[in-house]
């Protein structure tokens, strides 16, 4: 079973830090080619700090490296270098045992999934989904950065979703956060330009359609050092209040959506 802590609570917001895990099945840790460090960096480290700006909340301890829930079945473990941005990530040949156990613990996330959200459905007519991560812009080398134009600090991947009928959901949340003061600034927001949403969301709009909002909010990894793995407190706080300044307004404009009851 996928190491996941799941709190369920009174909101119609969802949040979530699918990717945030670092932990390894013991059965798999043998094979594994990759270091701890080399593991933490495409992770989402310090993506739950962000988490409980909800009383609805999805934790997963489970490193990627183990299982990816935010991919299709087929493609869950990765087993080529190709699956995993280049990385040799197993030291030999990954037994089919082990494949077939972290595809059962794939499996049981998404009975997990189906429980848990069919409950919040027969207490809310809708709900938008807060799906957190981050991701690297320094992928090829320490002091190589990415072309900021390609990379915005914030991307709100929106692809898996009815985004007619969500706009006004998702340009509130666009506009909240590109007005909020960061720190004496404002921060690049944009939409869909590095990602536009995992299977993760992709599921739940298949299983919910459009009574869910699944937004997969990517925040580039300038509030830590991406090679060293070092946080930057002071920038996670206040992503954290950014974040629980949007928790409102978007409340206010999904209640106004007509949406159709099932």
């Amino acid at each position: 079973m996928a190491k996941l802590k799941i709190q369920k609570g009174k909101s119609p917001i969802v949040v979530c830090a699918i990717h945030n895990g670092h932990d390894i099945r013991p059965e798999v840790l043998p094979y594994l080619n990759l270091s701890e460090a080399e593991r933490l960096r495409e992770e989402d480290p310090y993506t739950t700090e962000w988490l409980y700006i909800s009383d609805n909340t999805i934790k997963v301890n489970s490193s990627r490296f183990e299982v990816d829930i935010n991919r299709p079945r087929e493609k869950a473990v990765y087993l080529r270098p190709s699956d995993a941005w280049g990385l040799e990530v197993w030291a030999n040949d990954l037994p089919q045992q082990i494949v077939d156990n972290s595809l059962r613990v794939y499996d049981k996330f998404y009975e997990q999934m189906e429980e848990y959200f069919d409950e919040l459905f027969l207490e809310h007519d809708w709900l938008v989904i807060y799906d957190i991560h981050s991701y690297n812009y320094r992928r090829e080398g320490v002091d190589k950065y990415s072309s900021p134009e390609e990379n915005p600090e914030v991307n709100l991947g929106t692809a898996n979703m009815n985004r007619e009928r969500w706009a006004p959901v998702i340009d509130t949340m666009i506009s909240g956060f590109r007005e909020f003061n960061f720190e004496g600034r404002h921060l690049d927001v944009r939409e869909n330009v590095k990602f536009a949403g995992g299977y993760f969301s992709e599921w739940l709009h298949q299983r919910y359609g459009d009574r869910i909002c699944p937004i997969a909010i990517e925040f580039k990894k300038f509030f830590m050092d991406e090679w060293t793995g070092e946080p930057d407190d002071r920038k996670i706080q206040h992503i954290r209040e950014l974040l629980i300044a949007s928790i409102n307004p978007v409340k206010e404009a999904a209640s106004k959506i007509k949406i159709p009851v099932a």
